[in-house]
Formats: structure tokens, C-alpha cells, sequence
């Protein structure tokens, strides 16, 4: 009786796994369709992160069924890795200028050439260098509003003139940002800075630096510089000053001559999701999708329709608004006067001196 249902029991087995054969042997299948509806992006945390999600992530999961999942911190040198290793974290990341230049030159990052995205930009501009261009963020002066009752600075000439404006300093220690700001101080307009004359930014540099109690190297430092009073005046990202206001505190913020930094969305070379990640960058260039994210991220659009999603307050907090054009200049990272990484080498032995 035993053996009898021991053999019935087999053949149902049998019959049963007709089909269970099938599953199984679908099953490594089904498991890379599952591992390509999950796409892994690379962000700042935060804030940045949170704005990131509602704005960017949220909408295109729900349009296309693609999970994203966030990874931090942004790493360039991750990048690098995980493309010479095949181990990947992050499938999509993004770049500064200067970054995005190196990427290219080590190959780290995918082609654009020949996407729907290249083929067919929503603005002009919307491919850089192998990035989607998304947005921005800029350094600007911003200053103690009871330390200047007789006036404010107006630009980086100002910033410079510790006779009229006296007190402290503070600054990046970033060459690429810096040097600018003190050519500019020195009376380069901004529209012929590029190549820059490295040397007379040097010199420049020179003027400042005896005044520049803390060359900062990240922004919630700087940020609380200038929350404690510890300094008179900052170069300091826009989006740290607008915190700062925001909680009421007695600062202000310089929008003339601010520097403009640009970021751009890359897919990392070899990534087993391109094709996700393709779609993705496309997404987020969306007009409306980009507005959300950089009112609650405080940066600036760079698809020049986002603002049609944006009201003129909203607009007033970002250094790419229309009404700023004409103030501000951005950095020409194809022109830029010098070896990037020579002329950083110098600006740290310079800081050490």
C-alpha cells in the first residue's frame, strides 16, 4: 500500500511538475527580469535625496515599473571602481564639469552618442560631454547683515576689498572654483575669463588670502561659520545661505557674479542596466519633474522650461532664473586656461605656503 502511493504520489508528482519543470528552468530568467526592474542611483543623501525621490524616482517608477533604489554617498572614485571591477552599486550618478571631462578622458562613463536623448534633445545644451544636463548650484557672497549697516558688497570686488568691507574671510579650499573669483575680483569680466591667466589669479589669490581665516572643504562646515557670526563674509553654495535663511538667521546673499556649477546625470560604462538607466536620465529632464526637484533641493534648473513650473518666488531662489541671466557666469571647464590637475597641485602648495 505503502509502495502503491508512493508511486501514485509520483506520478502526480510528475504530471505536477510539467509545469514546475517549466518555472524552474524559466526561473534564472525570471530572475534577471527582476534584477533589471531595480535601478541602483548614486546621490548626495540628504535633502538632495529626499527631493530626489518625490520629484525624480517616484514618477518614473510609476511610469515605467522600474524600482529605484538610492545609494550614498556620490563617489567619483566608486565610479571608477566599480566600472574596472563589474561590481556595480550604482548604475547612474552624477557629475560636475570638471568631473565629467575626467570621466570621459578614464572611460568610465557610457557613450550618449546615438540615444533617443542625443538623437533628440528637449533643449539645446541637454547633452554635455556624455551627461544629460539637469542642474545647478552656485557659489555666491553671502555676509553678516549687521556687520556692513553702510552698505553691501555688490560683487567679488567687494569680497576682495577688506579696506571698505573689512572682517573676515572664508573660502573653498577648490581651486577650479576659486581662481575665477579672484580674476574676476581682479576686473576680468566675466564674459572674456576663459582661458583663465592662472598666474594673475595667483596673484589675486595673493591679496585675499591674508584675510581668509578658513579655506573650508565642506558645506556644513562653512555653513555653520557663518551661522555662528565665526566669520564676517563667505564664498559659500547658494543652497546653504537660503538654509540659513530660512531659519531666520541675520544673513545675506549676494546673487551678482555668482559662480554657476553645473551637474549632469551619467550612466557608468558597463552597467548590466543601461538601458534603465538611459531612460531614467531621460526622465528627469522633464520639465516638470526637474522644477519639483530643484525647488526642494534648492538648486537651479537647467532645461529652461522648468521654470514655466515655477513660481517667481520660487524662481528668485535659484541662479538660474531668468532674471539672474546677465549676473551670474559659469565655469568653462573646456577652456580652462591650464592642466586642472597641475594648477590644484599648485593651489594647495600655494595654500600651505
Amino acid at each position: 500500500m505503502q509502495n502503491h502511493k508512493q508511486g501514485h504520489l509520483g506520478r502526480r508528482a510528475a504530471l505536477a511538475l510539467g509545469g514546475g519543470v517549466v518555472t524552474a528552468l524559466a526561473a534564472p530568467n525570471v530572475r534577471r527580469l527582476r534584477a533589471a526592474e531595480v535601478l541602483f542611483v548614486n546621490t548626495w543623501g540628504g535633502i538632495w535625496e529626499r527631493a530626489a525621490i518625490k520629484n525624480l524616482f517616484e514618477p518614473f517608477t510609476k511610469d515605467t515599473g522600474i524600482e529605484i533604489r538610492p545609494v550614498s554617498p556620490v563617489s567619483f572614485a566608486k565610479l571608477a571602481q566599480q566600472v574596472r571591477s563589474g561590481a556595480y552599486e550604482f548604475d547612474v550618478t552624477t557629475l560636475g564639469g570638471g568631473e565629467i571631462i575626467r570621466a570621459n578622458q578614464a572611460k568610465i562613463i557610457e557613450p550618449l552618442e546615438g540615444t533617443d536623448l542625443a538623437k533628440s534633445p528637449p533643449f539645446p545644451g541637454a547633452v554635455f560631454q556624455n551627461g544629460a544636463t539637469s542642474h545647478a548650484f552656485a557659489t555666491v557672497i553671502a555676509y553678516q547683515k549687521a556687520r556692513y549697516p553702510n552698505g553691501a558688497p555688490a560683487g567679488w570686488a567687494d569680497f576682495w576689498d577688506q579696506g571698505k568691507f573689512p572682517g573676515s574671510r572664508c573660502m573653498q579650499r577648490y581651486a577650479s572654483r576659486v581662481l575665477p573669483l579672484g580674476l574676476v575680483a581682479d576686473g576680468v569680466p566675466t564674459d572674456t575669463l576663459y582661458p583663465m591667466d592662472i598666474d594673475r589669479a595667483f596673484r589675486s589669490l595673493d591679496k585675499i588670502k591674508p584675510a581668509t581665516r578658513v579655506w573650508w572643504t565642506q558645506g556644513q562646515q562653512s555653513q555653520q561659520l557663518l551661522r555662528d557670526g565665526e566669520i564676517d563674509m563667505i564664498a559659500l553654495w547658494h543652497a546653504r545661505v537660503l538654509e540659513l535663511q530660512d531659519e531666520g538667521k541675520p544673513v545675506e546673499i549676494v546673487w551678482n557674479q555668482a559662480q554657476i556649477d553645473r551637474a549632469y546625470w551619467v550612466v557608468a560604462k558597463g552597467t548590466p542596466r543601461r538601458d534603465a538607466a538611459l531612460r531614467y536620465i531621460e526622465a528627469a529632464l522633464k520639465p516638470e519633474r526637474l522644477a519639483g526637484f530643484c525647488r526642494d533641493a534648492m538648486l537651479g534648473p537647467l532645461n529652461p522650461a522648468a521654470f514655466n513650473h515655477l513660481s517667481e518666488a520660487e524662481a528668485a531662489r535659484m541662479p538660474t532664473a531668468p532674471a539672474y541671466k546677465g549676473k551670474v557666469f559659469e565655469q568653462d571647464v573646456l577652456n580652462f586656461g591650464g592642466d586642472v590637475n597641475a594648477v590644484t597641485q599648485r593651489f594647495e602648495r600655494w595654500i600651505g605656503a
